[in-house]
């Protein structure tokens, strides 16, 4: 099973990373592949051009695009991990959603409407943020972020959800033993789905 993890974060050891990483190595303790896509180091291009939206004309997905979808065109599960900024996805994630998740990748068209083209795939996410989880779930912000994000990415590509965890209270300082347990959170969560 080949996992891709999608990493948005700007820092190097970030809480986000040590958390992918943590992904990763319970992944691979259990036998599975998994490859990193660290969206900054890459320095990926979020920027949607007019030429690679649908329309008469047809369109043209740029190279880099290409060439991610060939990378990930065999992951079983993807996993996208990112802080909340404004109770939102960092830009750099959605716009690589918005291309490289777009027509003829993650969906197609069928008559008058789209169909999903990754059905079966599954779809984990990690978020954190400084505010307390319980804070971001009584302001609605929580609610919000999974019924666009995580619902409508699954519906419009055909994922199978498997979990969003969510650590709060993540702030500059934060204690070793308890990124620690956030990491065994990680683990514990692949162990139960995998």
């Amino acid at each position: 099973m080949k996992h891709t993890i999608v990493l948005a974060h700007p820092k190097k050891g970030s809480f986000n990373a040590v958390v992918a990483d943590a992904y990763a190595k319970a992944a691979a303790a259990r036998g599975h592949a998994c490859e990193l896509r660290d969206l900054y180091e890459m320095g990926f291009d979020p920027c949607l051009t007019a030429a690679e939206i649908p329309g008469p004309q047809g369109f043209s997905p740029r190279e880099d695009v290409i060439a991610e979808r060939d990378r990930l065109k065999d992951t079983d599960v993807f996993v996208f991990v990112y802080p909340l900024w404004l109770n939102a996805q960092p830009a750099i994630l959605k716009g690589y959603i918005e291309r490289v998740f777009g027509m003829g990748f993650a969906y197609g068209r069928q008559g008058g409407g789209n169909i999903p083209l990754l059905t079966g795939r599954k779809m984990i996410s990690f978020t954190s943020s400084g505010a307390p989880t319980e804070w971001v779930k009584q302001t609605g912000a929580w609610d919000a972020m999974r019924k666009l994000f995580d619902e409508h990415i699954a519906a419009l590509c055909g994922f199978d959800v498997l979990d969003h965890v969510h650590f709060g209270g993540i702030v500059p300082g934060i204690r070793k033993d308890a990124v620690e347990r956030c990491c065994e959170t990680v683990s514990q969560i692949v162990a139960r789905h995998f």
